[in-house]
């Protein structure tokens, strides 16, 4: 069974000092570089907002960073800007090896967040992701990355409803816990069959 490593949006904007910085969110750089050749392949998501994206705050009048929104697709975080195209927000962070077998680009739909490395927030329209294992016949997973309550979490659900075999590296993994959202993360993970380790 072929074991790939999908590293979850490890990029400026999500580390500290950035736009949406995750706490700690540096810390798992090395150690995600220390897991990548232990993998048969390596796989890099990389949130790629363009300006003006609908999940922004600054794009609803009077609303603020972490207020909720209704979308077409349901329930919306409205966040604040980041990861937009080309900026160094965007980049990787400097350290963290991308010499891995793909980049996959999510969140570049003006209208509809991406939140899972495998399908748009609509939980229908689906990145590409997982016709890319199925060619190369990898079957098992193991995430890491930013953030654990969100982008991993939703990519680490949507695997398993796929019927990969799927684990999280939680050492290699940090979180936003907004209102308590790691707690609940863990949990639904959990029931959908990831193995937290």
């Amino acid at each position: 069974m072929t074991h790939a490593l999908i590293v979850i949006d490890v990029q400026n904007d999500f580390c500290p000092g950035g736009a949406l910085a995750v706490p700690g969110g540096d810390e798992i750089v090395a150690p995600i570089n220390a897991m990548m050749p232990d993998f048969d392949s390596v796989i890099l998501t990389q949130d790629w907002h363009p300006a003006g994206h609908s999940s922004f705050a600054s794009s609803h009048a009077g609303k603020n960073p972490f207020d909720m929104t209704e979308m077409p697709y349901g329930p919306q975080v409205l966040w604040p800007d980041h990861c937009v195209q080309g900026t160094n927000g965007a980049a990787f962070h400097a350290n963290l090896r991308t010499d891995g077998d793909l980049i996959l680009r999510k969140g570049f739909r003006s209208n509809i967040d991406s939140y899972s490395a495998f399908f748009e927030n609509d939980q229908t329209t689906p990145t590409g992701l997982e016709g890319y294992l199925r060619t190369r016949e990898i079957e098992r997973l193991t995430l890491v990355g930013l953030a654990t309550d969100f982008c991993v979490y939703y990519s680490a659900v949507d695997a398993a409803r796929l019927g990969f075999d799927v684990s999280v590296q939680m050492r290699a993994c940090r979180a936003i816990n907004l209102d308590g959202s790691l707690a609940s993360a863990e949990t639904a993970m959990k029931d959908a069959g990831v193995r937290l380790i």
